[in-house]
């Protein structure tokens, strides 16, 4: 067999998802330390794989039961934003498509920026629903943040194109006629309710940052809302504004 240069194994392995057991026994027997890198670097990459298929596996638990039952249409259901001083509450529906896996699909918490923003585009392509639901600072105010999160939640289903047979939610119990289940750290146990906590977690981000130009001082694309230090300073200095929830400490009295 002709010996292929360092190059061509590395573009090999960049293109290969599996190595034949022939080819596997050439690169291990092959002395060359360069060669040896890149194999240590494919096999390491092989086992990140499998562990993020496992993972998914693990988390189509909820999504399977489902559909042992016939029901075919799942939405996962999350929020974004309870914590915040300032601005909305954001929900999100999604109904996954089950012959479509998305591999990586965690609590958005878990992921970098970088990671949501590949997963959120990888969401928009192959999911069958997305539906978003919003509620503002005042309408926080008004109600409180318990009920505001549930409105958004069922305002995210209603904004589905299609009506799911069953939903898995996030620790919360909606007003709806349709099957439900909540489930505690559903984000970090169930594909559905990760993708939708990934939708609602950008798409709440990229509000911020829209807020952040609409009222410049706060920094809001730096914190979304939350109550950092600098946040705090920027509210003693310059006070609040349209966005900031009043019924949240500091600004609440009494």
């Amino acid at each position: 067999m002709q010996v292929k240069s360092i190059k061509e194994i590395e573009s090999m392995l960049l293109e290969k998802k599996q190595l034949s057991a022939t080819e596997l026994k050439v690169l291990q027997e092959d002395e060359r330390k360069g060669v040896q890198v890149l194999l240590k670097r494919f096999l390491r990459r092989q086992e990140k794989e499998k562990a993020l298929q496992e993972q998914y596996n693990r988390m189509m638990a909820y999504e399977n039961k489902c559909f042992s039952r016939g029901l075919n249409l799942v939405a996962g259901i999350d929020e974004a934003g309870r914590g915040p001083l300032a601005g909305p509450v954001v929900a999100a529906a999604v109904i996954l498509n089950p012959d479509q896996p998305i591999i990586g699909l965690n609590d958005s918490k878990q992921l970098t920026k970088a990671q949501r923003k590949i997963l959120v585009e990888q969401i928009k392509e192959h999911a069958l629903s997305i539906g978003v639901g919003i509620v503002s600072a005042k309408e926080i105010d008004d109600l409180n943040i318990y009920q505001a999160s549930k409105l958004a939640m069922e305002k995210a289903v209603q904004a589905l194109d299609m009506t799911p047979y069953a939903l898995l939610i996030d620790a919360m119990k909606i007003n709806t006629p349709i099957p439900q289940v909540s489930i505690i750290k559903g984000d970090a146990r169930s594909v559905s309710i990760a993708a939708a906590s990934i939708i609602a977690k950008e798409t709440r981000d990229e509000m911020m940052e829209e807020l952040n130009r609409k009222y410049p001082g706060y920094d809001f694309h730096q914190h979304m809302g939350y109550g950092t230090k600098a946040h705090l300073e920027a509210i003693r200095r310059l006070g609040p504004c349209p966005e900031h929830r009043l019924s949240f400490a500091p600004f609440r009295t009494g």
